[in-house]
């Protein structure tokens, strides 16, 4: 596997399969390059904590970085390429302005509790495709309402990335059901119980039912909605919905989300 930090380095991997990642890499990630190794395309993984996407009250800094040990694990599953390139070049002039999708903006879930932060992904994500040229990209469906922004950021630009396709992978969850998530590490183990209300709560009809688990947990709820999974909008009759979460534990902010079975 090669590790490359130059974007020069990319032009044999035109046309690959693209992980796109901020590091502190888990076994949730590793499942995007497994599922990106079925395309049987070379695999680039991305590795960028991205500044853009941070508020003045996200602490940057804290962020965890350990390049080496997350390139030995998309290595472990069979990673072509890591892409870790420097802030200068992601970004050597102002960062481009960027016609943000509806589902960044309409939804009011991450959009609403955190205004800048699609701004600052779709800017990185689409500076990574300029460079990485992939013919197929992998995000995980844990952020699901990233998943939709990005689905209609490609749409949305047209030919400037040719036939670039997007894939959902499934959540990946610990033996608890907890999601994965780099923040999990940070839980103690009574937070740790507490979280496990995600789970349970994203597995009701009503959010009525999901506000009083997540109640009962103990967790402070910035959302816990049902919504159309097309848009993230008001429920369609007939159209599939999705239970959407975000909690905070202390410091700690977690997402889940899943189909709701009506």
């Amino acid at each position: 596997m090669k590790v490359v930090t130059e974007t020069a380095e990319l032009n044999t991997y035109f046309g690959c399969a693209f992980v796109p990642t901020m590091g502190a890499l888990h076994n949730g990630h590793l499942s995007l390059i497994t599922e990106a190794k079925q395309s049987n395309k070379p695999v680039v993984v991305s590795i960028f904590v991205n500044p853009e996407q941070f508020t003045p009250d996200e602490d940057l800094d804290k962020y965890p970085r350990n390049l080496e040990q997350d390139c030995a694990f998309a290595e472990s599953v069979g990673a072509d390429v890591v892409f870790a390139p420097s802030v200068k070049t992601m970004y050597p002039n102002v960062p481009e302005t960027i016609e943000l999708p509806l589902a960044a903006t309409k939804p009011l879930l991450e959009d609403g509790c955190r205004p800048s932060h699609f701004r600052g992904v779709c800017i990185a994500v689409a500076r990574l495709f300029d460079l990485v040229q992939p013919s197929l990209t992998v995000f995980g469906l844990k952020d699901y309402q990233q998943f939709l922004v990005i689905k209609q950021l490609i749409d949305q630009e047209g030919d400037r990335w040719k036939h670039l396709q997007i894939s959902g992978a499934e959540i990946i969850r610990d033996e608890d059901n907890l999601a994965m998530s780099s923040r999990n590490v940070y839980l103690t183990t009574d937070q740790r119980s507490q979280a496990l209300g995600l789970h349970k709560a994203i597995r009701c009809t009503t959010e009525e039912a999901m506000a009083d688990i997540l109640d009962d947990h103990g967790l402070e709820v910035e959302y816990a909605v049902i919504r159309d999974s097309g848009t993230l909008l008001a429920p369609v009759d007939g159209q599939t919905t999705r239970a959407l979460i975000a909690v905070r534990l202390g410091h700690i902010r977690l997402i889940d989300n899943g189909i709701v079975n009506q």
